[in-house]
């Protein structure tokens, strides 16, 4: 059993009643634990830990895992944190200064990104595998390409692509590359809905 509590922002604080479970999707950490909109689709095995905000419409994949415990992470409304996904904050005992991760609006996250205490703004694509480090940041309408390493206080300009180890700008996004970020966080809250809607646990598998 889970508790649920309604929040004036609209999300619904749910703390997991037991750890020792096979798979706990959400876990309380001390006073804080996760906010889920009641519109958002939360996979079955996804890990959501501390203080992690999720928004209207987002969808967070299969074996993500959201480690809210040194600082807030938040997703905003209609992105995607696709499959493997693992996003971390900066603590004030490494770092110095506390830091989280923010995700903005209609933000796309490919398959086994890392993010860790960066900054994703509204409309921005990260491909699979890339990974975005402490105090970097994504511009609207910028994209990361799969398996990129956007390193510390990096800045991927707004209708950038950037790529390789480490990152660099590679170009400009063609029309269809800018356009394609939008597609793809739409696409994402149908598939959210698919699965929150026609997904079923089973206790074996079917004959």
């Amino acid at each position: 059993m889970r508790s649920v509590q309604l929040l004036s922002s609209g999300l619904r604080r749910v703390a997991a009643a037991s750890v020792g479970s096979v798979r706990t999707a959400t876990i309380r950490l001390g006073a804080t634990c996760p906010a889920i909109a009641e519109s958002a689709f939360v996979a079955p095995s996804a890990d959501l830990i501390g203080d992690v905000r999720i928004h209207e419409d987002v969808s967070v994949w299969y074996q993500c895992v959201l480690r809210g415990d040194v600082a807030p992470i938040q997703v905003g409304a209609r992105s995607n944190i696709q499959d493997g996904t693992i996003v971390h904050a900066a603590s004030a005992e490494l770092n110095g200064t506390p830091r989280g991760t923010i995700i903005g609006e209609d933000v796309t996250v490919g398959h086994g990104a890392v993010l860790h205490a960066c900054t994703l703004q509204d409309r921005c694509f990260v491909g699979m595998r890339a990974v975005v480090m402490d105090r970097a940041v994504v511009e609207t309408g910028a994209m990361v390409a799969a398996g990129a390493l956007v390193g510390t206080d990096k800045v991927v300009k707004s209708g950038e692509l950037w790529a390789g180890v480490p990152a660099k700008k590679l170009r400009n996004l063609t029309e269809a590359e800018a356009a394609f970020i939008e597609k793809s966080a739409a696409q994402y809250v149908d598939f959210g809905i698919w699965h929150k809607c026609q997904g079923k646990t089973l206790s074996r598998f079917p004959p």
